[in-house]
């Protein structure tokens, strides 16, 4: 009955990584290991007070000899400083750069061999990855550390071609909780957003370009013409405003409502029927997940690890990048049968139960955890299940 020690370090407010690292540390909590996280701020889903679980807060000197604030070195330091108190057994990283770089500092100024686990999520090789001056330090991060995991196919392949990494990279999907994500009865709810006749489409992002936003409008515009409905958007970012604009120009103002950043995720997508998701680059594709857990089929993007998660015809359609009208297309032939949509649903609701659950994850990284460690790979009551 072995508990582990665990750091975690990540970005406490960044998109899916931020959500995966944390309800991961919760998990592992769940199961006895004691979790440290050591970030700049508390991560947005760890939530109240949790038995097993601890917050380290980085924080960083502004010396007046520094023209920009030493964040990564007063991480590095801070990690060393938690691993040598609580006497840690490894740190889980999210993110090569800066976290597996700090990871290796931290390492560096223990002078021991704590074990450092490395989990890629997307933007770390796919946008730092290609800049030239960064590569080198990534690569370092990578093979410094004692294991990596990617969250898709894709993102393996993509690193090994971008960083000509040849080193193992184990495959651990993004998960779901089925006891947060499963469909609300939101009967009542959904009479403010339409009509009993109006279907409702739904795009959740923190409105960047890679997201293609405009795109969710130009499909939404097409399906709109033909069966009655309304489209949701949630999260904010820089595109935000040329959206509203765009919105204004096709005179779609009526028909679509911002709702800003959410927490209760789970709630507002049990209010779609459908998910829009035609990114141009995708390393899994979280959102969609959490929609399948809640019977929400998509429409997306054929790019990066979306075609991994959602299985064309059966729990979505997926189209080529840039290809809206495919989509609308997709969209207006799934919303039109009554009898394909519940076919989609009970797919979504069966694969992300079966193939994202949350235990199954979270015994893969343990058993990344044991290997890296040496030890038996068992649970905490001496059976692995």
């Amino acid at each position: 009955m072995e508990r582990l020690k665990i750091g975690i370090t990540c970005y406490p407010s960044l998109g899916g990584s931020g959500v995966v690292a944390t309800e991961l540390g919760k998990l592992l909590a769940e199961k006895g290991h004691e979790v440290h996280f050591i970030t700049h701020s508390i991560p947005f889903r760890l939530g109240t007070f949790q038995k097993n679980i601890f917050y380290h807060e980085v924080e960083v000197n502004d010396y007046y000899v520094f023209r920009y604030p030493p964040y990564d070195l007063a991480l590095a330091t801070k990690m060393a400083q938690v691993a040598k108190m609580q006497n840690l057994d490894l740190f889980h990283v999210h993110y090569a750069v800066p976290h597996a770089v700090c990871a290796f500092l931290a390492k560096q100024i223990l002078g021991n061999d704590i074990k450092v686990v490395t989990t890629l999520h997307g933007t770390d090789i796919t946008v730092l990855g290609q800049d030239e001056s960064l590569k080198d330090l990534i690569r370092l991060g990578i093979n410094e550390s004692d294991a990596v995991t990617a969250v898709s196919r894709d993102l393996i392949n993509e690193t090994r071609k971008a960083l000509d990494i040849t080193r193992e990279i184990d495959l651990t999907y993004n998960f779901v909780d089925k006891r947060v994500y499963y469909p609300r009865d939101v009967t009542d709810l959904r009479g403010d957003f339409a009509s009993p006749d109006e279907k409702i489409l739904m795009h959740i992002s923190n409105f960047r370009p890679v997201k293609r936003v405009s795109d969710v409008v130009d499909v939404f515009a097409r399906v709109s013409q033909r069966i009655p409905s309304r489209l949701l958007l949630v999260g904010e970012g820089p595109d935000l405003p040329k959206i509203q604009a765009k919105i204004s120009e096709m005179g779609l103002d009526d028909k679509v409502r911002f709702l800003g950043k959410q927490d209760e995720i789970a709630q507002v997508i049990s209010l779609a029927d459908l998910l829009l998701l035609p990114s141009e680059k995708e390393s899994f594709g979280l959102v969609a997940l959490e929609a399948m857990a809640c019977g929400v089929p998509t429409v997306g993007s054929q790019t990066g690890g979306i075609p991994e998660l959602i299985q064309h015809g059966k729990t979505g359609f997926l189209a080529p990048v840039g290809d809206t009208v495919s989509m609308a297309d997709y969209a207006i032939r799934l919303l039109s049968d009554d009898a394909m949509v519940e076919s989609f649903r009970r797919a979504c609701l069966e694969r992300s139960c079966n193939d994202f659950s949350r235990d199954m994850i979270t015994n893969q990284y343990e058993d990344i955890y044991y290997r890296v460690l040496g030890r038996k790979v068992l649970g905490l009551d001496g059976v692995r299940g």
